[in-house]
Protein backbone atom coordinates (compact mmCIF):
# COMPACT_ATOMS: atom_id res chain seq x y z
CA UNK A 1 0.00 0.00 0.00
CA UNK A 2 1.41 3.39 -0.98
CA UNK A 3 1.71 6.06 1.67
CA UNK A 4 -0.62 9.06 1.50
CA UNK A 5 1.04 12.01 -0.18
CA UNK A 6 1.81 15.16 1.85
CA UNK A 7 -0.91 17.80 1.80
CA UNK A 8 -0.31 20.65 -0.64
CA UNK A 9 -1.02 24.09 0.84
CA UNK A 10 -1.01 27.53 -0.76
CA UNK A 11 -0.41 30.46 1.62
CA UNK A 12 -1.32 33.97 0.41
CA UNK A 13 -0.15 36.90 2.56
CA UNK A 14 1.59 40.19 1.74
CA UNK A 15 3.67 40.28 4.96
CA UNK A 16 6.95 38.33 4.43
CA UNK A 17 7.43 37.58 8.13
CA UNK A 18 3.95 36.08 8.46
CA UNK A 19 4.33 34.06 5.25
CA UNK A 20 7.56 32.60 6.60
CA UNK A 21 5.99 31.86 10.00
CA UNK A 22 3.01 30.05 8.44
CA UNK A 23 5.30 28.20 6.00
CA UNK A 24 7.68 26.94 8.69
CA UNK A 25 4.79 25.90 10.95
CA UNK A 26 3.16 23.86 8.19
CA UNK A 27 6.43 22.39 6.90
CA UNK A 28 7.07 20.99 10.37
CA UNK A 29 3.73 19.19 10.07
CA UNK A 30 4.97 17.44 6.94
CA UNK A 31 2.99 19.49 4.39
CA UNK A 32 4.18 20.88 1.06
CA UNK A 33 3.84 24.68 1.19
CA UNK A 34 3.76 27.24 -1.64
CA UNK A 35 3.57 30.98 -0.93
CA UNK A 36 2.16 33.98 -2.80
CA UNK A 37 2.26 37.65 -1.80
CA UNK A 38 -0.82 38.94 -3.63
CA UNK A 39 -3.88 37.93 -5.66
CA UNK A 40 -2.00 38.01 -8.97
CA UNK A 41 0.61 35.48 -7.83
CA UNK A 42 -2.05 33.32 -6.18
CA UNK A 43 -4.11 33.20 -9.40
CA UNK A 44 -1.06 32.21 -11.41
CA UNK A 45 -0.27 29.36 -9.02
CA UNK A 46 -3.87 28.17 -8.89
CA UNK A 47 -4.14 28.14 -12.68
CA UNK A 48 -0.98 26.04 -12.93
CA UNK A 49 -1.67 23.57 -10.13
CA UNK A 50 -4.13 22.25 -7.59
CA UNK A 51 -3.87 22.35 -3.82
CA UNK A 52 -5.60 20.74 -0.87
CA UNK A 53 -5.86 23.85 1.30
CA UNK A 54 -5.69 27.57 0.55
CA UNK A 55 -4.84 29.94 3.42
CA UNK A 56 -5.37 33.58 2.47
CA UNK A 57 -5.27 36.90 4.24
CA UNK A 58 -8.46 38.88 3.72
CA UNK A 59 -6.72 42.15 2.78
CA UNK A 60 -4.06 41.98 0.06
CA UNK A 61 -2.29 44.76 -1.89
CA UNK A 62 -4.31 44.18 -5.07
CA UNK A 63 -7.70 43.22 -3.61
CA UNK A 64 -9.52 41.06 -1.11
CA UNK A 65 -8.95 37.39 -0.39
CA UNK A 66 -12.74 37.14 -0.68
CA UNK A 67 -12.37 37.62 -4.44
CA UNK A 68 -10.13 34.56 -4.63
CA UNK A 69 -12.63 32.57 -2.58
CA UNK A 70 -15.53 33.50 -4.87
CA UNK A 71 -13.50 32.53 -7.94
CA UNK A 72 -12.67 29.11 -6.48
CA UNK A 73 -16.33 28.51 -5.58
CA UNK A 74 -17.50 29.57 -9.06
CA UNK A 75 -14.95 27.21 -10.69
CA UNK A 76 -15.94 24.37 -8.31
CA UNK A 77 -12.35 23.98 -7.20
CA UNK A 78 -11.65 21.34 -4.53
CA UNK A 79 -9.41 23.49 -2.30
CA UNK A 80 -10.62 24.07 1.25
CA UNK A 81 -10.15 27.76 2.03
CA UNK A 82 -9.14 29.21 5.39
CA UNK A 83 -9.44 33.00 5.54
CA UNK A 84 -7.38 35.18 7.92
CA UNK A 85 -9.18 38.31 9.10
CA UNK A 86 -8.11 41.28 11.23
CA UNK A 87 -9.13 41.27 14.89
CA UNK A 88 -12.67 42.56 15.30
CA UNK A 89 -13.58 42.13 11.61
CA UNK A 90 -16.56 39.92 12.34
CA UNK A 91 -18.37 40.99 9.18
CA UNK A 92 -15.48 39.82 7.00
CA UNK A 93 -15.35 36.42 8.70
CA UNK A 94 -19.09 35.89 8.30
CA UNK A 95 -18.99 37.05 4.68
CA UNK A 96 -16.18 34.58 3.95
CA UNK A 97 -18.07 31.68 5.53
CA UNK A 98 -21.22 32.53 3.60
CA UNK A 99 -19.20 32.50 0.39
CA UNK A 100 -17.89 29.00 0.96
CA UNK A 101 -14.83 29.37 3.18
CA UNK A 102 -14.18 26.27 5.26
CA UNK A 103 -13.01 28.25 8.29
CA UNK A 104 -11.46 31.53 9.41
CA UNK A 105 -8.68 32.63 11.74
CA UNK A 106 -8.30 35.97 13.48
CA UNK A 107 -5.07 37.99 13.66
CA UNK A 108 -2.77 37.60 15.50
CA UNK A 109 -3.02 33.97 14.39
CA UNK A 110 -2.56 31.35 17.10
CA UNK A 111 -0.28 28.72 15.51
CA UNK A 112 -1.99 25.93 17.42
CA UNK A 113 -5.32 27.05 15.93
CA UNK A 114 -3.69 27.26 12.49
CA UNK A 115 -2.49 23.67 12.69
CA UNK A 116 -5.88 22.49 13.99
CA UNK A 117 -7.74 24.33 11.21
CA UNK A 118 -5.54 22.74 8.54
CA UNK A 119 -6.01 19.25 10.02
CA UNK A 120 -9.75 19.84 10.14
CA UNK A 121 -9.82 21.06 6.53
CA UNK A 122 -7.86 18.04 5.31
CA UNK A 123 -10.16 15.66 7.16
CA UNK A 124 -13.16 17.26 5.49
CA UNK A 125 -11.77 16.65 2.01
CA UNK A 126 -14.55 14.46 0.69
CA UNK A 127 -13.99 15.74 -2.83
CA UNK A 128 -11.45 14.28 -5.26
CA UNK A 129 -10.52 15.29 -8.77
CA UNK A 130 -10.13 12.83 -11.61
CA UNK A 131 -6.51 12.52 -12.84
CA UNK A 132 -5.71 15.61 -14.83
CA UNK A 133 -3.91 15.57 -18.18
CA UNK A 134 -1.59 18.38 -17.15
CA UNK A 135 -0.98 21.02 -14.49
CA UNK A 136 -3.28 23.55 -16.17
CA UNK A 137 -6.25 21.19 -16.40
CA UNK A 138 -8.71 23.35 -14.52
CA UNK A 139 -11.64 21.41 -15.90
CA UNK A 140 -11.01 18.21 -13.93
CA UNK A 141 -14.29 16.66 -12.83
CA UNK A 142 -15.01 16.92 -9.12
CA UNK A 143 -16.82 14.04 -7.44
CA UNK A 144 -18.50 14.40 -4.07
CA UNK A 145 -18.16 11.32 -1.92
CA UNK A 146 -21.13 10.22 0.20
CA UNK A 147 -21.22 11.00 3.94
CA UNK A 148 -19.62 8.51 6.34
CA UNK A 149 -21.79 5.52 7.38
CA UNK A 150 -22.85 7.30 10.57
CA UNK A 151 -24.05 10.22 8.46
CA UNK A 152 -26.02 7.97 6.11
CA UNK A 153 -27.77 6.43 9.13
CA UNK A 154 -28.49 9.87 10.61
CA UNK A 155 -30.07 11.04 7.34
CA UNK A 156 -32.17 7.86 7.23
CA UNK A 157 -33.59 8.75 10.66
CA UNK A 158 -35.10 11.89 9.11
CA UNK A 159 -38.17 10.05 7.83
CA UNK A 160 -40.00 11.19 4.72
CA UNK A 161 -39.68 11.53 0.97
CA UNK A 162 -41.44 14.85 0.40
CA UNK A 163 -39.72 17.70 -1.41
CA UNK A 164 -39.21 19.57 1.88
CA UNK A 165 -37.42 16.60 3.46
CA UNK A 166 -35.29 15.91 0.37
CA UNK A 167 -34.26 19.57 0.36
CA UNK A 168 -33.17 19.66 3.99
CA UNK A 169 -31.23 16.37 3.62
CA UNK A 170 -29.35 17.81 0.64
CA UNK A 171 -28.60 20.98 2.60
CA UNK A 172 -27.32 18.96 5.56
CA UNK A 173 -24.81 17.15 3.33
CA UNK A 174 -23.58 20.44 1.90
CA UNK A 175 -23.22 22.42 5.13
CA UNK A 176 -21.59 19.50 6.96
CA UNK A 177 -18.35 19.97 5.02
CA UNK A 178 -17.38 23.31 6.60
CA UNK A 179 -16.93 24.86 10.02
CA UNK A 180 -19.50 27.62 9.43
CA UNK A 181 -22.03 28.02 12.26
CA UNK A 182 -25.48 26.63 11.48
CA UNK A 183 -28.78 28.01 12.77
CA UNK A 184 -31.77 25.63 12.62
CA UNK A 185 -35.14 27.37 12.63
CA UNK A 186 -38.44 25.58 13.01
CA UNK A 187 -41.54 25.07 15.12
CA UNK A 188 -41.48 22.96 18.26
CA UNK A 189 -41.52 19.24 17.56
CA UNK A 190 -40.12 19.42 14.02
CA UNK A 191 -36.91 17.49 14.75
CA UNK A 192 -34.33 20.26 15.08
CA UNK A 193 -32.02 18.14 17.27
CA UNK A 194 -32.32 15.28 14.76
CA UNK A 195 -31.14 17.66 12.02
CA UNK A 196 -28.30 19.00 14.21
CA UNK A 197 -27.11 15.47 14.92
CA UNK A 198 -27.21 14.68 11.18
CA UNK A 199 -25.04 17.75 10.45
CA UNK A 200 -22.54 16.43 13.00
CA UNK A 201 -22.54 12.83 11.77
CA UNK A 202 -22.24 13.84 8.10
CA UNK A 203 -19.19 15.97 8.86
CA UNK A 204 -15.50 15.27 9.29
CA UNK A 205 -16.07 15.68 13.05
CA UNK A 206 -18.43 12.70 13.24
CA UNK A 207 -16.04 10.71 15.45
CA UNK A 208 -15.94 13.54 17.99
CA UNK A 209 -18.57 14.21 20.66
CA UNK A 210 -22.01 15.70 20.00
CA UNK A 211 -22.99 17.79 23.04
CA UNK A 212 -26.60 19.00 23.13
CA UNK A 213 -27.52 21.85 25.50
CA UNK A 214 -30.96 23.26 26.25
CA UNK A 215 -30.19 26.94 26.84
CA UNK A 216 -33.54 27.55 28.52
CA UNK A 217 -33.11 24.82 31.13
CA UNK A 218 -29.94 26.08 32.87
CA UNK A 219 -30.29 28.27 35.99
CA UNK A 220 -28.92 31.72 35.19
CA UNK A 221 -26.53 31.71 38.16
CA UNK A 222 -24.88 28.50 36.88
CA UNK A 223 -24.90 29.15 33.15
CA UNK A 224 -21.33 30.49 32.85
CA UNK A 225 -19.85 27.54 34.75
CA UNK A 226 -21.93 25.12 32.69
CA UNK A 227 -20.73 26.60 29.39
CA UNK A 228 -17.09 27.38 30.17
CA UNK A 229 -16.24 25.12 33.11
CA UNK A 230 -15.05 26.10 36.57
CA UNK A 231 -11.97 25.80 38.72
CA UNK A 232 -11.98 24.32 42.20
CA UNK A 233 -13.28 26.87 44.70
CA UNK A 234 -14.74 29.17 42.04
CA UNK A 235 -18.09 29.05 43.82
CA UNK A 236 -19.67 27.36 46.81
CA UNK A 237 -19.76 23.64 46.18
CA UNK A 238 -17.05 23.65 43.48
CA UNK A 239 -14.90 20.97 45.15
CA UNK A 240 -12.91 20.13 42.00
CA UNK A 241 -12.19 21.39 38.51
CA UNK A 242 -14.97 20.66 36.04
CA UNK A 243 -15.31 20.90 32.28
CA UNK A 244 -17.87 23.08 30.56
CA UNK A 245 -19.85 22.31 27.43
CA UNK A 246 -17.21 23.86 25.17
CA UNK A 247 -14.45 21.67 26.62
CA UNK A 248 -16.66 18.56 26.51
CA UNK A 249 -17.42 19.15 22.81
CA UNK A 250 -13.73 19.52 21.88
CA UNK A 251 -13.15 18.02 18.42
CA UNK A 252 -16.87 17.63 17.86
CA UNK A 253 -20.09 19.64 17.69
CA UNK A 254 -21.79 21.81 20.33
CA UNK A 255 -25.55 22.02 19.79
CA UNK A 256 -27.20 24.98 21.51
CA UNK A 257 -30.93 24.26 21.51
CA UNK A 258 -33.42 27.05 22.27
CA UNK A 259 -30.70 29.67 21.76
CA UNK A 260 -33.40 32.35 21.91
CA UNK A 261 -33.75 31.70 25.66
CA UNK A 262 -30.13 32.59 26.41
CA UNK A 263 -29.88 35.58 28.83
CA UNK A 264 -28.43 38.79 27.36
CA UNK A 265 -25.39 38.74 29.67
CA UNK A 266 -24.50 35.24 28.47
CA UNK A 267 -25.08 36.25 24.85
CA UNK A 268 -22.20 38.73 25.13
CA UNK A 269 -19.89 36.06 26.58
CA UNK A 270 -20.88 33.56 23.87
CA UNK A 271 -20.18 36.12 21.15
CA UNK A 272 -16.66 36.65 22.51
CA UNK A 273 -15.98 32.91 22.51
CA UNK A 274 -17.15 32.58 18.90
CA UNK A 275 -14.93 35.47 17.82
CA UNK A 276 -11.79 34.51 19.71
CA UNK A 277 -12.15 30.70 19.86
CA UNK A 278 -11.11 30.81 23.52
CA UNK A 279 -12.84 30.31 26.87
CA UNK A 280 -11.81 31.15 30.41
CA UNK A 281 -13.23 28.78 33.04
CA UNK A 282 -14.97 30.40 35.98
CA UNK A 283 -12.31 31.15 38.58
CA UNK A 284 -9.53 30.46 36.08
CA UNK A 285 -6.67 32.72 35.02
CA UNK A 286 -5.64 31.34 31.64
CA UNK A 287 -7.81 31.02 28.57
CA UNK A 288 -8.17 27.73 26.72
CA UNK A 289 -8.54 27.37 22.96
CA UNK A 290 -11.74 25.67 21.82
CA UNK A 291 -12.19 23.49 18.77
CA UNK A 292 -15.92 23.00 18.25
CA UNK A 293 -18.43 23.25 15.43
CA UNK A 294 -21.35 25.38 16.61
CA UNK A 295 -24.94 24.48 15.69
CA UNK A 296 -27.86 26.40 17.21
CA UNK A 297 -31.63 25.99 17.08
CA UNK A 298 -34.74 27.87 18.10
CA UNK A 299 -38.49 27.88 17.55
CA UNK A 300 -38.58 31.63 18.19
CA UNK A 301 -38.33 34.44 15.66
CA UNK A 302 -34.80 35.65 16.42
CA UNK A 303 -35.11 38.59 14.03
CA UNK A 304 -38.08 39.84 16.04
CA UNK A 305 -36.14 39.32 19.29
CA UNK A 306 -33.33 41.42 17.84
CA UNK A 307 -35.81 44.21 17.06
CA UNK A 308 -37.22 44.07 20.60
CA UNK A 309 -33.74 44.15 22.15
CA UNK A 310 -33.99 40.66 23.65
CA UNK A 311 -31.30 39.15 21.41
CA UNK A 312 -28.01 40.67 20.35
CA UNK A 313 -27.86 41.58 16.68
CA UNK A 314 -24.14 40.84 16.42
CA UNK A 315 -24.62 37.36 17.92
CA UNK A 316 -27.54 36.67 15.57
CA UNK A 317 -25.30 37.69 12.67
CA UNK A 318 -22.57 35.27 13.79
CA UNK A 319 -24.90 32.34 14.43
CA UNK A 320 -26.98 32.72 11.27
CA UNK A 321 -24.18 32.05 8.76
CA UNK A 322 -25.99 29.01 7.35
CA UNK A 323 -29.71 28.66 8.01
CA UNK A 324 -31.70 25.43 7.92
CA UNK A 325 -35.47 25.34 8.31
CA UNK A 326 -37.24 22.22 9.56
CA UNK A 327 -40.67 21.93 7.90
CA UNK A 328 -43.85 21.61 9.95
CA UNK A 329 -45.98 18.47 9.46
CA UNK A 330 -48.70 20.50 7.74
CA UNK A 331 -46.14 21.32 5.04
CA UNK A 332 -45.46 17.63 4.33
CA UNK A 333 -48.65 15.72 4.99
CA UNK A 334 -47.66 13.14 2.37
CA UNK A 335 -44.97 11.94 4.82
CA UNK A 336 -47.47 11.17 7.60
CA UNK A 337 -48.11 7.46 6.77
CA UNK A 338 -44.39 6.62 6.62
CA UNK A 339 -43.57 8.78 9.63
CA UNK A 340 -46.39 7.38 11.78
CA UNK A 341 -45.40 3.79 11.02
CA UNK A 342 -41.74 4.53 11.84
CA UNK A 343 -42.74 6.07 15.19
CA UNK A 344 -44.97 3.07 15.98
CA UNK A 345 -42.08 0.68 15.27
CA UNK A 346 -39.78 2.60 17.60
CA UNK A 347 -42.35 2.79 20.43
CA UNK A 348 -43.14 -0.93 20.16
CA UNK A 349 -39.46 -1.90 20.05
CA UNK A 350 -38.85 0.04 23.27
CA UNK A 351 -41.83 -1.59 25.03
CA UNK A 352 -41.35 -4.99 23.32
CA UNK A 353 -44.83 -4.99 21.81
CA UNK A 354 -46.07 -6.28 18.49
CA UNK A 355 -46.25 -3.45 15.95
CA UNK A 356 -49.88 -2.82 14.93
CA UNK A 357 -51.00 -1.56 11.53
CA UNK A 358 -52.56 1.83 10.91
CA UNK A 359 -55.86 1.51 9.09
CA UNK A 360 -56.58 3.69 6.08
CA UNK A 361 -59.18 5.54 8.15
CA UNK A 362 -56.64 6.14 10.96
CA UNK A 363 -54.12 7.56 8.47
CA UNK A 364 -56.83 9.79 6.99
CA UNK A 365 -57.69 10.95 10.54
CA UNK A 366 -54.06 11.88 11.18
CA UNK A 367 -53.75 13.71 7.87
CA UNK A 368 -56.87 15.72 8.66
CA UNK A 369 -55.50 17.06 11.94
CA UNK A 370 -53.71 20.37 12.42
CA UNK A 371 -50.99 18.80 14.64
CA UNK A 372 -49.56 22.12 15.92
CA UNK A 373 -47.15 20.11 18.10
CA UNK A 374 -45.79 18.42 14.95
CA UNK A 375 -43.87 15.14 15.39
CA UNK A 376 -44.03 15.36 19.18
CA UNK A 377 -47.82 15.61 19.09
CA UNK A 378 -48.02 12.81 16.53
CA UNK A 379 -45.95 10.57 18.81
CA UNK A 380 -48.26 11.32 21.77
CA UNK A 381 -51.31 10.43 19.65
CA UNK A 382 -49.77 7.14 18.60
CA UNK A 383 -48.78 6.24 22.17
CA UNK A 384 -52.37 6.90 23.26
CA UNK A 385 -53.71 4.80 20.37
CA UNK A 386 -51.42 1.91 21.33
CA UNK A 387 -52.77 2.01 24.87
CA UNK A 388 -56.43 2.19 23.81
CA UNK A 389 -56.31 -0.23 20.91
CA UNK A 390 -57.40 -3.81 21.65
CA UNK A 391 -56.68 -5.34 18.23
CA UNK A 392 -53.83 -5.55 15.75
CA UNK A 393 -54.97 -2.51 13.77
CA UNK A 394 -55.25 1.07 15.00
CA UNK A 395 -58.53 2.74 14.08
CA UNK A 396 -59.55 6.43 14.37
CA UNK A 397 -61.42 5.79 17.63
CA UNK A 398 -58.20 4.58 19.26
CA UNK A 399 -56.84 8.13 19.26
CA UNK A 400 -59.27 8.74 22.13
CA UNK A 401 -60.87 11.98 20.95
CA UNK A 402 -63.00 11.06 17.94
CA UNK A 403 -66.28 10.21 19.71
CA UNK A 404 -68.92 12.87 18.78
CA UNK A 405 -69.98 14.99 21.75
CA UNK A 406 -67.36 13.39 23.99
CA UNK A 407 -65.70 16.64 24.99
CA UNK A 408 -68.98 18.47 25.55
CA UNK A 409 -70.25 15.68 27.80
CA UNK A 410 -67.07 15.70 29.82
CA UNK A 411 -67.10 19.46 30.19
CA UNK A 412 -70.73 19.46 31.37
CA UNK A 413 -70.06 16.96 34.18
CA UNK A 414 -69.93 18.50 37.66
CA UNK A 415 -66.73 18.38 39.62
CA UNK A 416 -68.13 15.70 41.94
CA UNK A 417 -71.29 13.55 41.87
CA UNK A 418 -73.04 11.90 44.83
CA UNK A 419 -71.98 8.29 45.26
CA UNK A 420 -69.08 8.56 42.81
CA UNK A 421 -65.55 8.60 44.20
CA UNK A 422 -63.32 11.40 42.98
CA UNK A 423 -59.81 10.65 41.68
CA UNK A 424 -58.45 11.90 44.99
CA UNK A 425 -60.68 9.50 46.99
CA UNK A 426 -59.79 6.59 44.68
CA UNK A 427 -56.10 7.29 45.03
CA UNK A 428 -55.92 7.85 48.77
CA UNK A 429 -58.91 5.95 50.14
CA UNK A 430 -59.95 9.09 52.04
CA UNK A 431 -63.09 11.13 51.67
CA UNK A 432 -62.86 14.81 51.01
CA UNK A 433 -64.36 16.73 53.91
CA UNK A 434 -67.62 18.46 53.03
CA UNK A 435 -66.06 21.83 53.75
CA UNK A 436 -63.34 21.12 51.21
CA UNK A 437 -65.71 20.21 48.39
CA UNK A 438 -65.94 23.76 47.16
CA UNK A 439 -64.19 25.08 44.04
CA UNK A 440 -61.01 23.11 43.26
CA UNK A 441 -57.72 24.97 43.28
CA UNK A 442 -56.00 24.94 39.90
CA UNK A 443 -52.80 22.88 39.78
CA UNK A 444 -49.74 24.69 38.35
CA UNK A 445 -49.13 21.75 35.97
CA UNK A 446 -52.29 19.88 35.00
CA UNK A 447 -50.53 16.99 33.27
CA UNK A 448 -48.27 16.32 36.25
CA UNK A 449 -51.28 16.47 38.56
CA UNK A 450 -53.26 13.99 36.46
CA UNK A 451 -50.25 11.68 36.07
CA UNK A 452 -49.82 11.63 39.84
CA UNK A 453 -53.49 10.72 40.37
CA UNK A 454 -53.30 7.97 37.74
CA UNK A 455 -50.10 6.61 39.27
CA UNK A 456 -51.72 6.33 42.69
CA UNK A 457 -54.81 4.57 41.27
CA UNK A 458 -52.66 2.06 39.39
CA UNK A 459 -50.51 1.38 42.46
CA UNK A 460 -53.64 0.74 44.52
CA UNK A 461 -54.99 -1.73 41.96
CA UNK A 462 -51.61 -3.47 41.66
CA UNK A 463 -51.18 -3.81 45.41
CA UNK A 464 -54.69 -5.20 45.89
CA UNK A 465 -54.07 -7.80 43.15
CA UNK A 466 -50.65 -8.84 44.44
CA UNK A 467 -48.92 -6.98 41.57
CA UNK A 468 -50.59 -9.25 39.02
CA UNK A 469 -50.86 -6.92 36.01
CA UNK A 470 -53.59 -8.88 34.28
CA UNK A 471 -55.81 -8.90 37.38
CA UNK A 472 -55.12 -5.22 38.09
CA UNK A 473 -55.94 -4.31 34.47
CA UNK A 474 -59.26 -6.23 34.69
CA UNK A 475 -60.22 -4.34 37.84
CA UNK A 476 -59.68 -1.05 36.06
CA UNK A 477 -61.36 -2.08 32.80
CA UNK A 478 -58.08 -2.18 30.85
CA UNK A 479 -56.40 -4.87 28.78
CA UNK A 480 -52.87 -6.09 29.53
CA UNK A 481 -51.25 -3.99 26.81
CA UNK A 482 -52.92 -0.83 28.11
CA UNK A 483 -51.76 -1.69 31.63
CA UNK A 484 -48.17 -2.24 30.50
CA UNK A 485 -48.16 1.07 28.63
CA UNK A 486 -49.36 3.01 31.67
CA UNK A 487 -46.86 1.33 33.99
CA UNK A 488 -44.02 2.20 31.62
CA UNK A 489 -45.21 5.77 30.96
CA UNK A 490 -45.64 6.59 34.64
CA UNK A 491 -42.37 4.92 35.70
CA UNK A 492 -43.98 2.49 38.14
CA UNK A 493 -41.46 -0.03 39.46
CA UNK A 494 -42.75 -3.60 39.62
CA UNK A 495 -41.41 -6.25 42.06
CA UNK A 496 -39.07 -8.61 40.21
CA UNK A 497 -41.11 -11.67 41.18
CA UNK A 498 -44.45 -10.33 39.90
CA UNK A 499 -46.24 -12.42 37.33
CA UNK A 500 -48.05 -11.39 34.16
CA UNK A 501 -51.10 -13.59 34.79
Amino acid sequence: MSQARPARILVVDDEPDLRTLYELTLLREGHEVTCAEDLRQAREMLSADRFDVLISDMRLPDGLGLELLKELTADQRPEKTIVITAYGSAENAVEALKNGAFDYLTKPVDLKQLRAAVVSALRSQRQSAEPAAGPSSASAVIHTAPPPPSGVQALARIVGSSGAIDQIKNRIEKVATSMAPVLIMGESGTGKELVANAVHLCSHRSEGPFIAVNCGAIPENLIEAEFFGARKGAYTGASSDREGYFQAARGGTLFLDEIGDLPLAMQAKLLRVIQERRVRPLGGVQEETVDVRLVSATHKDLAALVQSGDFRQDLFYRLNVIELRTPALRERREDLPELAQAILRRICEESRQEVPLLSTAAIASLQGRELPGNVRELENLLQRALALSSGHTIEPGDFGDDTPGQHAEQESEPVSRPGVASPFEMATGDSIPAAAQGPLSLPPDLQSFLDDQERQVLLMALKESGYNRTAAAARLGLNLRQMRYRIQRLGITMPSDSSED
